[in-house]
C-alpha cells in the first residue's frame, strides 16, 4: 500500500510548486501577437520585474532557462580573450565558470568549496589587478546546490574603486530573499522564471547598468543574444523583446505570479516567509543531527544559508528519496555537487510554499527515517512547529 494518492508535493529546488493562479492565468489560448493588449501586458510584466529586482536598470528578456541567460550576459560583457573572476560556493558557479570558459573568456575562480564567498580574499585579488585586467567579477547570490548565500553588498563593499562589473546569479533568490540591484551596486543581474517567481521554467532575464551597457556590442555579441536590441525595444515591438514569437502563455502566468508577489502578499512579506519557512526546516535538520547520526546541514553558519533551499548530509537519502516519493509523494532533492551524492540531499522552500507543505514535506521525510532505520535524533517536527508559530 502507498500513501502517495492525492496532490504531488514537489520540495526541489525548482522547478517551485505553481500557484493554481498561476497555472489558470497561463492556460489560455495566443491572441493576437501584435495586437495592442498583449503588447501593455508584456510591458507591465518588465516593470514589475523591475520592480522585483529593485532597480531601474535595462532589462532583456529571453525565452530559455538559467542557462541561456548565462550565455546571453557573457555574450553581451566580454570579447573572446577577456578575464573574467567566478566566485564558486558549490556546483552551480562552477558550471557556470565553465560554460563561459567555453565561450572563449578567460576565466579565473576564487574556489570557496561550499562556504560563502570570503570578501577579503576578492579584496586581496582585486588589489593586485593593477592593470584591471579583470573585467567582471561573478557570483551567486545562492547556489542552488550547496544552499550557501553569498553577502552581495560585503563583496561590492571589497571591490572598492576597481571597474570590473558586478555580475549577480540570482536565479534561486531572486523573490526568496532580500536582494536590490541598485543599492548594492550591482552591474548585471541575472535570474528566471522556475523558482522565486512561480512560473513554469521557460523564460529568463538579464538586468544591466548604463556601466554594462556602455561596453557595447562585443565580438561575441550575436543577433540573438544582444541585450541592446532587447532592452531597447519599442513596446509595440514583441518580437524584439524575445528574439522572435513572445511565450505567450509564460507572460500571462508572469504578469499574475509578479502581482501576487509585488502587490498582494508584498516582497518584504514573501522574503519573511520563505525566510521562516527556511528556519523550520533548519530547525528539523538540526534536530535530527542531535546524537552520533551523521545529519547535519551542509552550511553551518545559518547567516550564510539560503532562503530558498537547504542541502544536508544525511546517511542513506537516496533510499529516503526513493521511500517519500513512492509512500508519501513527496519528491525531495537529489544530492547535486555533494562530495557523496548518495547520503546528501536537498529541500526546495521557495515560490508557492506555504507552512503546511514545509511540515508535510518534514513529517514525510521523518516517516521514511522510521521506515527505513534511519538514525535520526528527537523532537524535530516539534523545532519546526516552533519556528512556524512564532511569527504568529
Amino acid at each position: 500500500m502507498s500513501l502517495a494518492a492525492g496532490y504531488p508535493m514537489i520540495a526541489i529546488p525548482g522547478p517551485s510548486p505553481l500557484p493554481e493562479r498561476v497555472l489558470r492565468a497561463a492556460h489560455r489560448v495566443s491572441p493576437d501577437i501584435y495586437g495592442t493588449d498583449l503588447a501593455e501586458m508584456n510591458v507591465r510584466v518588465m516593470g514589475q520585474l523591475k520592480r522585483l529586482a529593485g532597480t531601474e536598470a535595462h532589462l532583456a528578456p529571453y525565452i530559455g532557462n538559467g542557462h541561456s541567460a548565462w550565455e546571453a550576459s557573457a555574450a553581451n560583457m566580454f570579447h573572446r580573450g577577456d578575464h573574467a573572476l567566478v566566485i564558486t560556493s558549490g556546483h552551480f558557479g562552477r558550471s557556470w565558470a565553465e560554460q563561459v570558459s567555453q565561450m572563449g573568456v578567460i576565466v579565473e575562480t576564487l574556489d570557496c568549496g561550499s562556504l560563502p564567498p570570503d570578501p577579503g580574499v576578492l579584496a586581496e585579488r582585486l588589489a593586485v589587478d593593477h592593470d584591471h585586467v579583470i573585467k567582471a567579477v561573478m557570483v551567486c547570490q545562492t547556489d542552488t546546490a550547496s544552499a550557501c548565500m553569498a553577502d552581495i553588498p560585503a563583496l561590492r563593499d571589497a571591490m572598492g574603486d576597481h571597474p570590473a562589473l558586478l555580475v549577480v546569479d540570482a536565479i534561486a533568490s531572486l523573490g526568496c530573499a532580500p536582494l536590490m540591484m541598485d543599492d548594492w551596486g550591482v552591474d548585471v543581474l541575472i535570474s528566471a522564471s522556475q523558482k522565486g517567481l512561480m512560473c513554469p521554467p521557460g523564460a529568463a532575464f538579464v538586468w544591466f547598468s548604463d556601466k554594462a551597457a556602455m561596453r557595447g556590442r562585443t565580438d561575441l555579441t550575436t543577433p540573438y543574444w544582444d541585450w541592446h536590441l532587447r532592452a531597447n525595444a519599442s513596446p509595440d515591438a514583441l518580437w524584439r523583446y524575445w528574439g522572435g514569437t513572445p511565450p505567450v502563455q509564460l507572460i500571462f502566468a508572469l504578469d499574475e505570479a509578479l502581482r501576487m508577489i509585488l502587490d498582494e502578499e508584498g516582497l518584504i512579506a514573501t522574503w519573511a516567509r520563505h525566510a521562516a519557512l527556511a528556519r523550520a526546516v533548519w530547525a528539523a535538520g538540526d534536530a535530527w543531527g542531535v546524537g552520533d547520526t551523521g545529519i547535519r546541514l551542509s552550511v553551518a553558519d545559518p547567516g550564510a544559508r539560503a532562503a530558498s533551499v537547504t542541502a544536508m548530509k544525511l546517511p542513506g537519502a537516496e533510499a529516503l528519496r526513493a521511500w517519500t516519493a513512492e509512500q508519501c509523494g513527496v519528491t525531495l532533492g537529489v544530492g547535486l555537487g555533494a562530495e557523496d551524492p548518495a547520503n546528501a540531499l536537498r529541500v526546495g522552500h521557495m515560490g508557492h510554499c506555504n507552512a503546511a507543505m514545509i511540515l508535510g514535506v518534514l513529517g514525510a521525510m521523518q516517516a521514511g527515517m522510521v521506515a527505513l532505520d534511519i538514525p535520526h535524533g528527537p523532537g524535530a517536527l516539534d523545532a519546526a512547529a516552533r519556528v512556524i508559530a512564532e511569527p504568529a
